[in-house]
């Protein structure tokens, strides 16, 4: 089979998750990876047959998407230029990570595009709802990458085509440690913003990773390190706690390793307020944003020892076996 896989490249959840599908679809045929979006900082060890701009969410530095940023980095002639540039009619298969390129090129013509991803399962009717809706929200969620067939990924398996998180090899392979620091990833906030707020907590040692800062530098309690995956994994699985915004794969990673787990969701990004919502309701505490009114709730968070217990299972090629005798 000739198979065409295509990956968000917002952030770096749906990379790390590739890392564990594409071996398992290559035991099916020849796959040709396609990548969309601006905003990811991990490498992905395959050859990369196509690199697209895409649509991608800008971060902003105070808690949310930057909306006139992320409305700039795209524009609708290139969007459709790079619609028609992808030869999706070559394919036998093409399955979809929540990537908008391929999902509409498929639309156009008429191509049975196979979903797989998170948001998925995030969307589905079955699974938990936060209580304040976002029309607006849920309908870019919704039409942003439109598919034939669907499958998801979420927190738990809140119905038969909602398979729990796939862990990647690296992080099912470590054995979590805990050294009595916090590692921090809220790439929607500055780093001004969260010295101001976390340095308050004098007993609390924080390991933050930034999408902001190029270089390592360290006042009082804590320390700021650029983005790198291997040192973030590493800090994360000898951590006592992890606060990250409500994203799903560091989320997901955080309670594999069985650590404390504290979340904000991102302002005007629908997606984190639906996973913030499923969180809470397995017991996992969330706060609308690092202001001082939370104080009281980190404070908290800190002193709670009893990290949530979840079963997350390899089933990656079980699952991607299902997906190739469902749909070749």
């Amino acid at each position: 089979m000739k198979i065409l896989y295509a990956i968000q490249g917002t952030g770096n959840g749906h990379l790390c998750r590739a890392m564990d599908v594409i071996p398992c679809l290559q035991q099916f045929g020849e796959v040709d990876v396609l990548i969309s979006g601006i905003q990811a900082d991990i490498p992905l060890p395959f050859e990369i047959k196509y690199r697209l701009h895409g649509l991608s969410f800008i971060f902003g530095k105070s808690g949310g998407v930057d909306l006139w940023k992320t409305f700039m980095s795209s524009t609708i002639r290139k969007f459709i230029q790079e619609i028609n540039s992808v030869p999706v009619e070559k394919y036998d298969l093409v399955i979809n990570d929540f990537e908008p390129i391929t999902a509409w090129a498929c639309h156009t013509k008429d191509i049975r595009c196979i979903g797989l991803s998170h948001q998925i399962g995030a969307l589905h009717p079955d699974s938990p709802k936060p209580d304040e809706g976002d029309m607006m929200g849920k309908f870019i969620m919704k039409n942003y990458a439109p598919v034939s067939d669907a499958y998801g990924f979420h927190f738990k398996s809140y119905h038969k085509s909602i398979y729990t998180p796939v862990i990647r090899e690296p992080i099912r392979s470590l054995e979590p440690t805990n050294n009595g620091h916090y590692t921090v990833y809220l790439p929607s906030y500055d780093d001004a913003h969260l010295l101001k707020h976390l340095t308050k907590f004098e007993g609390a040692k924080w390991e933050v990773f930034s999408k902001h800062n190029s270089k390592s530098l360290r006042y009082k309690n804590l320390s700021i390190n650029p983005i790198n995956s291997d040192a973030f994994v590493k800090s994360m699985a000898s951590s006592e706690g992890v606060l990250c915004g409500a994203g799903f794969e560091t989320p997901a990673e955080a309670l594999y390793l069985g650590k404390k787990l504290l979340v904000i969701p991102m302002k005007n990004q629908y997606e984190q307020h639906l996973n913030a919502a499923a969180l809470e309701k397995m017991g996992i505490p969330v706060i609308k944003s690092l202001k001082k009114k939370y104080e009281y709730d980190i404070e908290l968070w800190l002193n709670d020892n009893n990290p949530i217990v979840v079963d997350y299972p390899n089933h990656t090629m079980s699952i991607i076996e299902t997906i190739v005798n469902n749909h070749k």
